[in-house]
């Protein structure tokens, strides 16, 4: 495990000696990945609460509206405030910009998204951690950053090295990535790993002796196997970063096509970027008639499980589909999709939209309602001259007519 930290932390350009260790843990993937690197924050951000005197009874977080579930379970496990900064049309991950207005003396750290999960896009960390430092320089804090690279840790490093989103930029402290994404192994294993030892408080380290050395621990998790870590170290030394940058730009390119492809089409506008996740997050020009949902249904019976799904607030109006392109989506797999992706579209123009659909349904409703309506009053009718001619009778039996 301590090699495979090292390799990744020396994959983010953490400022390391060459003899020294990297600091960083193994995890159940990057949601208890997260969870370890928002409690390293919160306590470092106690911890000074305290020795200044001040109130540490309200820490928050500032993330867009576009994180991964694992932060709301975060936030509201271990008592943080999260605040969200809303997405907008054609913008659908955090601005940088916004995020930083919403940063106080409570905020234990600003978390940036390395590959939104709804459309890829990788976040403008060097943006964000610019802002930060004027911001601290500004108020006397010293608020760091978090990069969540669950998807794009194992993407950014190959296809764009010269990014920067990583250790080179001085506020990111942690960050986290998915070894079962990108890094090429089979689910359940994630990788946290800090700028270095101050970042991680000390008092979070347990220490244990009874395996014959000391050995120190920090994780959630308990009992678990060694076959992913096993796995992720294989694939590191086997492949190395030739190997890893080879598939990465095949699934980029074979993201392209698939991309294009649609285009092609003229049916879609294409949400997701170039330079982000090799996924392709793409919604319809026209749903007045049909709508993405209706798409994905359609597809499954092609053998394809293509998501649907609405965009947070403020974008919750926008539906996408998205494809996410792995190692083993090929080319001629790409061009399947297209295929059939024209022949669902072709079915679906060729059935009634769900909008004359609900207009039948609401006349036939309609007319239902009427027809009890009317059935009501003649029964209510015939009631009341039922109850005029026994009056009547009872009228006449009493004047000795009947």
């Amino acid at each position: 495990m301590n090699r495979c930290v090292n390799i990744i932390a020396h994959l983010f350009n953490a400022p390391l000696g060459d003899s020294e260790a990297a600091i960083g843990v193994g995890t159940v993937g990057s949601s208890e990945a997260i969870m370890l690197a928002g409690l390293a924050f919160k306590r470092k951000w106690q911890n000074k609460r305290k020795a200044e005197g001040k109130p540490y009874d309200k820490p928050n977080i500032v993330t867009g509206a576009n994180v991964q579930v694992c932060w709301e379970k975060f936030a509201r496990y271990f008592e943080v405030e999260l605040k969200e900064v809303r997405l907008r049309d054609g913008y659908y991950v955090m601005d940088p910009e916004k995020a930083v207005e919403m940063v106080d003396e409570n905020t234990i750290c600003v978390a940036a998204i390395l590959g939104s999960t709804l459309n890829g896009e990788f976040e403008d960390v060097k943006l964000l951690n610019d802002l930060m430092v004027e911001k601290n320089k500004e108020t006397g804090w010293d608020t760091p950053i978090h990069v969540d690279a669950a998807s794009g840790g194992f993407i950014a490093p190959f296809i764009q090295p010269e990014l920067e989103w990583d250790f080179r930029l001085p506020l990111v402290k942690s960050i986290n990535v998915s070894g079962h994404k990108y890094g090429l192994v089979y689910a359940g294993i994630g990788w946290v790993v800090w700028r270095n030892k101050v970042d991680l408080p000390e008092e979070l380290i347990f220490h244990i002796n009874y395996l014959g050395a000391d050995q120190p621990t920090f994780t959630l998790n308990f009992s678990k196997g060694s076959s992913q870590v096993i796995a992720q170290y294989y694939q590191l030394i086997r492949l190395g970063y030739e190997g890893y940058k080879n598939v990465m730009e095949n699934c980029r390119d074979n993201m392209l096509v698939l991309k294009e492809g649609l285009e092609k089409t003229g049916k879609f506008n294409i949400v997701s970027k170039d330079n982000g996740v090799p996924l392709v997050a793409f919604s319809l020009k026209d749903n007045s008639s049909h709508n993405e949902f209706e798409v994905s249904e359609m597809l499954r019976r092609f053998g394809w499980i293509v998501p649907a799904y609405t965009m947070p607030p403020d974008a919750q109006h926008i539906t996408v589909l998205r494809v996410v392109i792995r190692e083993d989506f090929s080319r001629t797999l790409a061009e399947r999709l297209v295929f059939d992706i024209e022949k669902v579209l072709h079915e679906l123009e060729t059935l009634p939209s769900r909008i004359r659909i609900t207009a039948k349904i609401i006349l036939a409703d309609d007319e239902k309602a009427a027809a009890a309506n009317k059935e009501k009053r003649d029964l209510e009718k015939t009631r009341e001259i039922t109850t005029v001619w026994r009056k009547f009778v009872m009228q006449r039996k009493m004047n000795g007519v009947c």
